[in-house]
């Protein structure tokens, strides 16, 4: 790249950023905007209305007017009510109940907070729904309408002990539906039983129900955009096949291949499903968002359809848990699996090596900050033998350069194909693999990516400082400002020092292999596409590749002392010496590339 493109590189770069200064708009019009949005927002979710909507809301709540005809028909009692509320609560969870439908109303999880230390509450409000829809006297009803009714008005239980409520959806006075909720004393399993009793005459098709499922999930931690990135509905059937809907776009999916055992409406660090071991019959999930929406990340949706068991009860359970991968195992029916460590090998290299290393390391019980540097360390000594094959190669290349200069001066440049041979020559004389300094980091990469997945999953790091860093889960803000295309609203101290780091390894890397052309710069293009990616991604996996640069740096510095470019220089020159077969067989790829130079320049003899 010359001094022209860089200047004009620059220049752009200067217009692009002169222009989001002089442009940007003041304080106070960022205010209104983001408070005109915030409203907006409540709105659109349900959370506040006008006076006069107000009023006509609780009017018609206190009071809807029923005629006679209505009050003697299917669930008539049912039609008209008062809403009250009721907390079952244990150690970890407290949800609050509505009479309004017999649905859980709210959740909190107890021992969490969100990211500004509030209650932890999963999803909240009317704009939630969980009804049972069926037919009656040749009319369709939904419980999400109709009021239940309950003797109990709250309920906590004891760690050792489980409790249960029951709200009763009445028909008549010996014809019910009962909704009974069980708690055992820690935990975040609820158990969930409709028992319909006296029923079967009345209601169409009794011997299955169809269940709609809908949560707005809130807003927990400090980036939504990332945590809408790893919220989604993953769903497993009865053959253990676990999938999950688009993470980055609207999306649904009907389940026809199989029974779905459950579904799980999975926010980033946070989860509610919904379980039955016999499995759902008809499954419909869907996933949308809603980006003009600062309340919540993701509305999800499941329309499900459960057969009646040999009792005649429709039993469930509800899990509503954080996403940390052995609590999740610890319940069973695979619901860990929803924790994306990554697509094919990479989850074989977060599964099988990484978490048990993770694992192993947390029992020391020290900060996750030492434990990252730890975990490191052991990952740098386990390729440690990659990397010194791969500075040996590159040494050797190095110290083959000013004959291929002398080589490349002969040739000259208009035949390439010719200059390509001489190369292959001289590596084959020199007993030198040109690709032996890639190879060892191509095996490298899958490592690298796995780690990708691994730290913006990881619950453990959740609300965890380190040094400057408040929450090693997401970035460190240095700096804030107006919004930026590929940047965002802020700059990572952590993810500067990360790239900074990978320019200066970059810098050191090219002059141990003599990279030189395009090829020098087009390391340093990388780390930048770096900034703008991993800007807003957890701090906790850019100080990992901050650590795996300056211990590669650690490592170079070391083999240094081990490798003699003069000992290297001596070897070659004695390979060159050996007649040609008492030489090293040459590769497959070597033998492949050498044919392929014949056949070029035969064709490229023929054109002329």
């Amino acid at each position: 790249m010359d001094r022209n493109s860089f200047t004009g590189l620059f220049l752009i770069m200067l217009i692009i950023f002169g222009s989001f200064y002089l442009l940007k708009p003041s304080k106070q019009e960022i205010k209104k905007e983001q408070e005109k949005q915030h409203i907006d927002s409540l709105k659109k979710a349900g959370k506040i209305v006008t006076p006069v909507a107000t009023a006509k809301a609780d009017t018609s709540k206190a009071a809807v007017k029923l005629d006679s005809a209505q009050l003697k028909g299917a669930f008539g009692s049912a039609l008209a009510g008062t809403e009250k509320f009721i907390t079952l609560e244990n150690k970890d969870l407290r949800l609050k109940l509505t009479t309004h439908g017999g649905r859980i109303y709210s959740v909190e999880l107890k021992n969490f907070k969100t990211f500004d230390g509030k209650p932890l509450i999963l999803f909240d409000g009317a704009q939630n729904s969980f009804g049972v829809s069926f037919a009656a006297e040749n009319k369709n009803f939904d419980t999400n309408n109709l009021y239940f009714t309950s003797a109990t008005t709250g309920l906590t239980v004891a760690d050792k002990d489980s409790g249960s409520v029951t709200l009763r959806l009445n028909y008549s006075a010996t014809q019910y539906v009962d909704y009974v909720y069980t708690l055992n004393g820690t935990g975040y399993k609820v158990g969930f039983t409709i028992k319909p009793t006296g029923l079967d005459n009345v209601v169409a098709n009794s011997n299955t129900l169809n269940i709609n499922w809908t949560a707005y999930l809130q807003k927990q931690e400090k980036d939504m955009e990332l945590e809408r990135r790893y919220s989604t509905v993953y769903y497993k059937t009865l053959n253990d096949n676990v999938d999950y809907l688009s993470e980055n776009k609207d999306d649904q999916k009907d389940i026809t291949d199989s029974k779905a055992q459950w579904v799980s409406f999975k926010a980033h660090f946070f989860s509610g499903v919904i379980l039955a071991n016999n499995g759902f019959a008809k499954t419909n999930i869907s996933v949308a968002t809603d980006t003009s929406d600062h309340v919540n990340i993701k509305q999800m949706k499941a329309d499900l359809q459960l057969a009646k068991s040999a009792d005649g009860t429709f039993p469930m359970s509800f899990y509503f848990e954080p996403n940390q991968f052995h609590m999740l195992q610890a319940e069973g029916y695979g619901l860990e699996k929803q924790i994306n460590l990554g697509p094919g090998p990479l989850k074989l290299i977060n599964r099988f090596a990484t978490l048990p290393v993770f694992d192993f390391l947390k029992q020391f019980n020290w900060n996750y900050g030492l434990i990252i540097l730890a975990l490191t360390v052991i990952l740098k000594l386990v390729l440690s033998p990659l990397t010194y094959k791969s500075y040996l190669s590159m040494a050797k290349m190095r110290v083959l350069k000013p004959e291929m200069d002398e080589i490349k001066a002969k040739v000259g440049e208009d035949n390439p194909t010719l200059l390509q041979q001489e190369y292959l020559k001289l590596y084959k004389k020199a007993g030198v693999n040109p690709l032996g300094g890639c190879l060892p980091l191509l095996i490298q990469m899958p490592i690298v990516f796995a780690f990708f997945r691994f730290f913006p999953s990881l619950f453990e790091l959740r609300g965890q400082s380190f040094l400057w860093m408040h929450d090693l889960s997401t970035y460190d803000a240095v700096i804030t400002f107006p919004h930026i295309p590929f940047i965002g609203d802020h700059l990572s101290l952590m993810c500067l020092l990360m790239t900074i780091s990978t320019l200066i390894y970059t810098y050191f890397n090219n002059q141990i292999s003599g990279a030189t052309g395009q090829m020098k710069y087009i390391g340093y293009i990388t780390p930048v596409i770096f900034l703008a990616t991993l800007n807003s991604y957890p701090a906790g996996l850019n100080y990992y590749y901050f650590l795996a640069n300056m211990l590669t740096f650690l490592q170079q510095y070391l083999i240094r002392f081990m490798v003699d470019d003069k000992k290297i220089h001596a070897q070659i020159q004695e390979n060159k010496k050996k007649p040609e077969d008492a030489k090293k067989k040459k590769s497959g790829f070597q033998a492949r590339m050498e044919d392929m130079m014949k056949q070029k320049q035969l064709a490229d003899t023929k054109k002329k």
